[in-house]
């Protein structure tokens, strides 16, 4: 499929998608937003995808709504209900029902939903010029596309309520150090970093790694005892497929598994 406001490139099991509109900080916009969810259903159905990576162009990832489109809400009657709900929750929801583990891979500043769209990813390893920054309340507004889901399970709910209600920034060094991105790297590392992991992550067993992201997120709204009957489940059924044998063929042999995804 061809895209006209991001980059799809596959290569050793990673999809990379990168938002391209680096004139306007990769600003999201209605076909943006639609090519997004596009693309991360495209490389969930994909088999030879095995991992994805979410990267911005030029200076930004993603400085959040396009302000040219937003600016229309001034002459007419807001209704962004219908905004979020048609535009920015399926790719939300597309992004976290993914089968295969997500990076950000933050490039530069991230700002309202690009800030969100970072969240929703697995992982996040950013870049020393990276700034987070939750400015619904600068204007008014309440966090979408996800924010309020993600950013406590992350920060905790003290934090996180200082971050949505301040709606300051947060550097790369802040982010990592209260749990918001997984690892900081300067910027001239920030692609080779993130392949070393996005591939680690490839030749790993897919299926049980989908798995692990379910119970991963399940857990935040589940009772000890419905974590422990899920694992008893997925147990099952990660050591039914052919990474299972591999990895107990590989280890008796003394060699590095050959994990296929199956």
């Amino acid at each position: 499929m061809t895209f006209s406001t991001l980059l799809y490139q596959l290569e050793d099991g990673v999809a990379t998608i990168t938002l391209n509109r680096p004139e306007l900080f990769n600003a999201l916009n209605t076909d943006l937003l639609k090519e997004l969810t596009e693309a991360f259903r495209m490389a969930n159905q994909d088999p030879e995808v095995r991992v994805v990576v979410l990267t911005g162009s030029g200076k930004a990832f993603c400085s959040g709504q396009d302000l040219r489109e937003a600016g229309q809400l001034l002459t007419e009657q807001p209704k962004l209900e219908v905004e979020v709900r048609e535009r920015y929750n399926p790719l939300i929801q597309q992004m976290y029902a993914m089968d295969k583990p997500t990076i950000a891979a933050v490039n530069g500043v991230a700002a309202g939903a690009g800030c969100s769209l970072a969240l929703a990813c697995d992982m996040r390893i950013v870049a020393s010029q990276t700034k987070f920054t939750l400015a619904f309340v600068r204007i008014g507004l309440v966090p979408d596309s996800g924010a309020s889901f993600f950013l406590p399970r992350l920060v905790g709910v003290g934090r996180a309520l200082e971050l949505l209600t301040t709606g300051r920034d947060v550097s790369a060094t802040e982010a990592v150090e209260i749990g918001m991105a997984n690892k900081l790297v300067p910027a001239s590392e920030l692609e080779n970093e993130t392949m070393q992991l996005a591939k680690q992550l490839a030749k790993g067993p897919t299926r049980a790694i989908a798995m692990t992201r379910k119970m991963a997120y399940q857990s935040m709204e589940s009772s000890l005892d419905e974590m422990l009957e899920q694992e008893a489940i997925h147990q099952g059924e990660s050591g039914r497929t052919r990474d299972f044998l591999e990895g107990v063929r590989s280890f008796a042999e003394k060699r590095l598994p050959d994990f296929k995804g199956k």
